[in-house]
């Protein structure tokens, strides 16, 4: 079985374009990084090369590796983004220089929420945490795809591809739920593509593609992959961390140790159902489960196939609960919104919050400065929602409804981009200033 291989971040050893010279000076390990001609790289594998001796206990030597015949079958395993890429061994936090390794004996999962393995997961996403095998993160996982799920599941030390599964217990394809991880260990030669990433939702109804989550050359990555990976996809193997709590904080599986068979649930049809202009069974189905969590307040009528700004903003709602900001909180359902809702797991939103976080009734917030400006979401090509109908009006009153073959509706359409674009030229502006879509001075000048 060939090991994966990822030659697009391999720096190529005759290519002198920025990119494969930066990286053949900070990938010395890489085998077009080892050439002769870069005293500096050599220089710094002598010193992962002696690292790595010291941390196995053997004598200190130039050479980075022993042949494979000449090792025994252990924990340097190469990692599953290709040649040359090997993860380290069980280590503490920080390795050889941090805390003492836990105690031998069975393994102690404590207990995390999904939602919190995704967040420590997009952390060093966020962060681009260089692969390595003998580096530590300054959280003190090794930053390789093992050191990478220790992490995430908040492990007391770093474990390799052989040694994860004593946290979990194996599952079906057909349970994976985000935060799990898909897990190939290669017993038989330990030295040929052993790897490891993490599930974070499906992306298409027909479970054929999941986002996943891995450490991987250059820097750890979210990227839409097919099930159950690009190559070895039948010797990758689903696991649930057995720590893992399941809806009220403290109720997981930890204390039996296997999590519980759950009933079948609609799976993530994608982004695409959802936004502005979709209409769909998908989106009734994620109203219900927002009223279900406490966002009836934000619905005037029952929940339709029809993307409004009710669903926008009770989407943003929920997330707001979870604790996300941000682009976390935008208000479109993605794959860990949706595993929340369909499972009931995850916090309800709060009575009282507001889509903005703020308690209902509290005065609009200003965007741009701009009092009652919601930005130019509402706007979109497709939106429904009251904004709309309220700038129609406004535009009437203030003569620019010519337009309009019916009074303002919350729909928007091209009459109102068309009276919105009369509006800007009668202020003067031209191009790019007067195309029909309302900025936040537009708002301001016609409210004043």
């Amino acid at each position: 079985m060939e090991s994966p291989v990822f030659e697009e971040f391999d720096p190529a050893g005759d290519c002198d374009c920025p990119g494969c010279v930066h990286w053949r000076r900070v990938l010395p390990h890489s085998p077009a990084g080892r050439s002769p001609g870069h005293p500096a790289a050599h220089r710094t594998a002598l010193v992962v090369a002696a690292v790595a001796s010291a941390a196995l206990g053997a004598p200190t030597s130039p050479a980075l590796a022993a042949p494979p015949a000449q090792q025994a079958a252990g924990p340097d395993v190469r990692a599953g983004d290709g040649p040359g890429s090997p993860q380290g061994p069980t280590a503490p936090l920080h390795g050889s220089g941090g805390r003492a390794a836990p105690p031998a004996g069975p393994a102690r999962a404590s207990a995390i929420s999904r939602a919190d393995i995704v967040a420590r997961a997009r952390d060093w996403v966020a962060r681009k945490v260089p692969y390595s095998v003998s580096a530590f993160w300054s959280d003190g996982y090794r930053q390789d795809c093992s050191g990478y799920v220790s992490m995430a599941w908040n492990l007391p030390g770093n474990e390799w591809t052989g040694s994860l599964g004593k946290y979990a217990q194996r599952i079906s394809k057909n349970e994976l739920q985000p935060g799990d991880m898909l897990l190939f260990h290669n017993s038989a030669d330990p030295y040929n593509g052993s790897h490891v990433v993490l599930f974070g939702g499906w992306t298409d109804a027909a479970r054929s593609r999941y986002v996943a989550y891995e450490q991987t050359r250059p820097h750890t990555r979210r990227r839409t992959t097919p099930y159950a990976y690009w190559s070895s996809s039948a010797r990758y193997v689903p696991y649930r961390y057995r720590g893992v709590t399941d809806g009220a904080a403290g109720a997981g599986t930890a204390a039996a140790g296997i999590p519980p068979l759950l009933p079948p649930r609609t799976p993530f049809p994608g982004a695409a159902y959802f936004g502005p202009g979709a209409h769909n069974e998908y989106v009734t189905e994620l109203g219900r489960m927002l009223v279900r969590r406490g966002a009836g307040r934000f619905y005037g009528a029952p929940p339709g196939p029809r993307w409004t700004d009710a669903d926008r903003r009770a989407t943003r709602a929920f997330q707001e609960a979870q604790g996300w900001r941000g682009a976390a909180a935008d208000g479109l359902p993605g794959p860990l919104t949706w595993e929340l809702l369909v499972s009931g797991e995850g916090r309800d939103i709060p009575t009282g919050a507001s889509a903005s976080g703020a308690a209902e009734g509290a005065p609009a917030p200003f965007s741009h400065g701009v009092p009652g400006y919601p930005g130019r979401a509402p706007f979109r090509p497709g939106a429904e929602n009251v904004h709309v109908t309220r700038l129609g009006r406004q535009l009437v009153l203030k003569g620019f409804g010519r337009h309009y073959s019916a009074g303002p509706g919350p729909r928007w359409g091209e009459e109102d981009r068309r009276n919105v674009e009369a509006f800007q030229r009668a202020q003067g502006w031209r191009g790019g200033a007067a195309d029909g879509c309302p900025g936040p001075e537009t708002w301001r000048r016609l409210f004043s």
